[in-house]
């Protein structure tokens, strides 16, 4: 993929969450891996309004190396985890109302669903709360992403990883679906009923055959 196509998708992608509902008030952000850094979108800039050159190129520990503007006041999680994680190839980050619902009760999601192994393990964890944009939520979401791809930040939203930005975008989308199909289920009074792990590996290895998502 070229520089150009790379920075299209991740306009395309941000501009997907924006009109799904994900990003209220310019929150949220996307970042996909190049050349030994990573491109990510910019602070404060509504994704309606984003181009492709707007993008900010950083290296790994955090220099700018090309963008006029700010980077995303999140870039400090974005570049420990593609340190962390080198099956990382893109990140997406949102405040979709129903995860981050679930998050601010700091609560994480189950295997109420089979759905969850898309997410890269038997449960989305919730991650411990930290202050947005510093180094400590950066180290929360590495720790929290252990085994997975996608991790609730308490009092805060969601972050999904993947082996592509189409990869990341399913993940978080699933995730809020998941997210609100629990909300509803505890909303009922009804108890969800929690698949076992070894239903859940077989569920995984079930994907692995199906088909590549992330």
């Amino acid at each position: 993929m070229t520089e150009t196509e790379l920075r299209q998708q991740i306009v395309e992608v941000a501009q997907a969450i924006d009109r799904a509902g994900f990003c209220p008030s310019k929150s949220g952000n996307v970042s996909a891996r190049f050349e030994g850094g990573l491109l990510i979108t910019p602070s404060g800039l509504p994704y309606a309004k984003t181009k492709p050159q707007d993008l900010i190129h950083l290296t790994l520990d955090g220099s700018v190396l090309s963008g006029a503007g700010k980077p995303s006041s999140e870039w400090p999680f974005h570049t420990e985890i593609y340190k962390a994680r080198p099956d990382a190839q893109a990140i997406v980050h949102t405040h979709s109302p129903r995860a981050t619902a679930l998050a601010s009760a700091r609560r994480g999601i189950p295997a109420f669903h089979y759905m969850i192994a898309l997410c890269g393990g038997a449960d989305v964890r919730c991650a411990e709360y930290a202050t947005f944009g510093t180094p400590e939520l950066a180290a929360n979401a590495v720790k929290g992403l252990e085994g997975r791809k996608a991790v609730l930040l308490a009092n805060h939203g969601v972050i999904a990883l993947g082996g592509s930005l189409a990869g990341a975008h399913t993940i978080v989308a699933e995730v809020e679906n998941l997210a609100g199909q629990y909300l509803d289920l505890l909303a009922s009074g009804l108890e969800p009923v929690i698949l076992d792990a070894a239903e859940m590996e077989r569920v995984s290895a079930r994907f692995a055959g199906y088909g590549k998502v992330g």
